[in-house]
C-alpha cells in the first residue's frame, strides 16, 4: 500500500505544526467583552440548553477568529486551539453556556452517551474507563488515542487539574503514511471492517456493536476512526469475530507511531482555551491527572461534538456508526437512551437554522 494524501495540510508532523503555528487563534479583549456581554444577556437559569437559539447570541468580533480556527480544522491542519475565552469574567455555568453558543453559531451538536446529553462536563466522576461501559471523558485516566463519534469535537477549558492531564494530538494521515511505509502489508488491513462496542449506550434500534474500518476513503480524501476501548469491549460480545494476530499487529503498530516524538503534539490546555479538532483526520488523547481536592478548583472541560452544514461526504463504511454520510447531513453521535421530543424539536430547529437535513 502507498501513502495516501501525503501532500495535504492534514499530514502534518510536530516539526511542521511548530514550524507554522498559524493554527492557534486568539481572542483579543474587545472580542472577549462580546461573547461576555452575550451570554449574560442571554443567560438565564431556569432555561436549559435546548432552549437557546442561535440568534440570541451575537458573538460579534470574536467570530472571525472562531471561524478562522473553524477553517483550519476543515481545511487545513485538522486541529486548531482558539485563545483566550473570557473564563474569568464568567461563571461555571456561563462559561458552559458560552461553550453552546460557539457551537450554535458552528452546526448541529450531537448527543454524546446512555443520558443523550448533548454537551459534556468533561470532569472525574469517578467512572473506571476499561470496562464495558467505561468513558474516558468522566475519568482521571490515562486515555488511548481515539476519535469522537462526530464530524468536530470541540472543547473548551474552565479548570485544570493539579497535576496531569496533558492533551495529545496526532495526524491519522501521517500515522497511516508512515505505516504504510514500514508496513504496507498492516496499513492494508486497517482498511477491513473491524467491532466496536457501544459500551452499553446503543438506542433501542441499534445493535451492541457496529463494524467500522480504521481507515477508508470518501471522493478521494482519506478518513480514520479509531477507539481501542470500544474495540476491546467488543471483542467480549457474543457474534463478534476475534481479532487475529496479525490484526492486533497493524493495531499495535498505529498506536505506536501515533506516540512517536514527531507525531505526537503534546500541550496543556489552559483555562479560557478551546481545542477543536476534525475527527476525520486526527486523533487525540490525554495523559492521567490528579484532580484539586477543592470543588471549585476541580478540573472541568466543556465538550460538543458537532456535525457542521459544509463538510464533504464520509465513506460508505461510516454508515453504521453515523447514520449518514452524506454531505449536509446531521450525523454523528450517540443516540443514547433518552432521545426524546425536545432532543428531536432541538435537531430540527438548528439543522433548519444552518439549512442541513435530517
Amino acid at each position: 500500500m502507498q501513502p495516501i494524501n501525503a501532500d495535504t495540510p492534514a499530514a502534518w508532523t510536530v516539526a511542521s505544526l511548530n514550524a507554522s503555528p498559524t493554527w492557534i487563534y486568539e481572542i483579543d479583549d474587545r472580542a472577549r467583552r462580546d461573547l461576555t456581554q452575550a451570554v449574560r444577556a442571554a443567560h438565564d437559569p431556569a432555561r436549559t440548553l435546548f432552549d437557546y437559539k442561535r440568534e440570541e447570541f451575537d458573538l460579534g468580533t470574536a467570530w472571525a477568529p472562531i471561524a478562522g480556527a473553524l477553517r483550519e480544522i476543515k481545511d487545513g491542519t485538522g486541529f486548531a486551539i482558539l485563545r483566550g475565552l473570557p473564563r474569568d469574567d464568567l461563571s461555571q455555568d456561563e462559561f458552559a453556556l458560552l461553550t453552546w453558543a460557539i457551537g450554535l453559531h458552528t452546526g448541529v451538536a450531537r448527543p454524546q452517551g446512555k443520558a443523550s446529553q448533548y454537551q459534556s462536563a468533561v470532569r472525574d466522576a469517578g467512572v473506571v474507563y476499561r470496562t464495558g461501559k467505561g468513558r474516558g471523558y468522566s475519568s482521571n485516566a490515562d486515555l488511548d488515542f481515539h476519535t469522537d463519534s462526530a464530524d468536530i469535537v470541540l472543547l473548551t477549558c474552565y479548570n485544570v487539574a493539579a497535576e496531569g492531564g496533558m492533551s495529545m494530538v496526532s495526524s491519522s494521515v501521517t500515522a497511516h503514511n508512515i505505516l504504510a511505509t514500514e508496513r504496507p502489508d498492516l496499513a492494508e488491513l486497517l482498511h477491513m471492517p473491524y467491532y466496536f462496542s457501544r459500551q452499553q449506550e446503543e438506542a433501542p434500534d441499534e445493535t451492541p456493536f457496529y463494524p467500522n474500518p480504521i481507515y477508508d476513503r470518501a471522493a478521494g480524501v482519506l478518513c480514520s476512526k479509531w477507539n481501542r476501548n470500544r474495540l476491546r469491549s467488543a471483542q467480549a460480545i457474543e457474534g463478534v469475530p476475534q481479532l487475529t494476530a496479525k490484526q492486533h499487529q497493524a493495531l499495535d503498530l498505529l498506536d505506536e507511531i501515533l506516540r512517536r516524538p514527531d507525531v505526537m503534539y503534546s500541550m496543556y490546555l489552559r483555562p479560557g482555551d478551546m481545542q477543536v479538532l476534525n475527527n476525520h483526520v486526527t486523533l487525540h488523547s490525554r495523559t492521567e491527572f490528579v484532580d484539586h481536592v477543592e470543588p471549585e478548583l476541580k478540573r472541568c472541560l466543556f465538550r460538543l461534538w458537532l456535525a457542521p452544514p459544509d463538510w464533504p461526504e464520509l465513506p460508505e463504511s461510516w454508515r453504521p456508526a453515523y447514520r449518514a454520510i452524506e454531505a449536509g447531513t446531521v450525523r454523528g453521535g450517540i443516540k443514547g437512551h433518552v432521545y426524546d421530543d425536545v432532543r428531536r424539536s432541538y435537531e430540527q430547529r438548528q439543522a433548519a437554522a444552518l439549512g442541513m437535513r435530517l
